[in-house]
């Protein structure tokens, strides 16, 4: 039995033994079927101005990635913003509201020119138009995958990896570091409690960082439904090594109506998207939030916390979709049974 297949097969049944627990809960609305940015997955995505914005991603493989940048303040209605912003690498990066601003770094890029490549460089823009390149080249090495969230004043990047098709697990990384401005970054630490990985997610919750899931692509492919935390993204507790979602790759996670959400993704082992919906208050129990009306099973979707309800957009659900969706979970949920 392989080391994956061994795996997913511990992965399964640590969660038959946890019992993991369901909860019924209102049926996701699709906002929209044809949003007027093209079909994708991978892109940035953030909100900002009361408007929630998606930058670039991932159209196929043969391609270099797109850099148009749209917005919309009620998810069906969608703006260009500008067709050709200036940055490359908008497969994979990393995005984020931070300081009224919004941001872009790292990704990779495939193209004719410079050729395949992943990025440290960090833009801001206002406006989604105008973009200042703030740095070239950040204390962080080039990479992609890499969650990124406000915490303490400060952006912070844990993990990722240099490299997308063509790296080895020297490729994937496990250091933190953070920055005030974007221009300068410290690194916290070069090597975390957990272990090196990529195409994970991190909230922050309850005055710590939590980082979920995750692992490697290529060269061997590996998968964690581990949950870890940190008070300084120095220190890190491991909170749980299998929670009951599958492990998983290219999945969205985010903080909404007090709990943390894991949602959708794609695993090898079995080779599928996924489309459920999980929560936990505290990262070791959590309850898999069931909807009779939800979105296609997918990856590499966008998820925004926008108007008081949850949303998701774009994705991979073979094939690329343009779909937007929302969920509206009423405020007492979690006080009522």
């Amino acid at each position: 039995m392989s080391g994956c297949l061994r795996f997913a097969l511990v992965s399964a049944l640590t969660a038959l033994w946890i019992g993991a627990a369901e909860r019924h809960g209102p049926d996701w609305v699709k906002e929209t079927g044809e949003a007027a940015w093209q079909a994708r997955d991978s892109q940035g995505e953030l909100v900002l101005n009361n408007r929630m914005w998606i930058l670039g991603g991932w159209f196929d493989s043969y391609h270099a990635p797109p850099r148009d940048v749209w917005s919309s303040a009620n998810g069906k209605d969608w703006t260009l913003v500008t067709q050709n912003a200036p940055w490359l690498h908008s497969d994979l990066p990393m995005s984020i509201s931070f300081r009224n601003k919004m941001w872009m770094m790292g990704g990779w890029y495939n193209g004719r020119l410079p050729g395949h490549s992943a990025s440290n460089a960090v833009w801001s823009s206002k406006d989604g138009r105008d973009w200042v390149k703030e740095t070239d080249n950040a204390g962080w090495s080039p990479r992609i995958a890499a969650p990124i969230v406000e915490f303490k004043g400060k952006m912070w990047i844990l993990g990722g990896t240099e490299d997308y098709y063509f790296g080895d697990k020297k490729s994937v990384k496990n250091d933190v570091w953070h920055s005030s401005d974007g221009k300068h970054w410290t690194q916290a630490t070069p090597n975390a409690g957990w272990a090196p990985r990529a195409y994970h997610q991190a909230v922050v919750h309850k005055g710590r960082m939590w980082v979920f899931g995750g692992g490697n692509y290529v060269p061997e492919y590996e998968h964690y439904n581990d949950v870890w935390s940190s008070e300084d993204g120095v220190h890190w507790t491991q909170v749980t090594s299998a929670a009951p979602w599958h492990a998983r790759l290219w999945f969205s996670a985010t903080t909404y109506r007090g709990r943390m959400w894991v949602l959708g993704g794609w695993s090898k082992v079995p080779d599928q998207n996924w489309g459920d919906v999980w929560f936990s208050d505290d990262g070791k129990a959590w309850t898999q939030l069931k909807s009779h009306v939800s979105w296609k099973e997918r990856h590499e979707h966008s998820v925004f916390v926008f108007q008081d309800k949850l949303w998701i957009a774009g994705g991979h659900a073979r094939p690329l979709s343009r779909e937007v969706w929302s969920l509206f979970l009423p405020k007492d949920f979690f006080q009522s049974k």
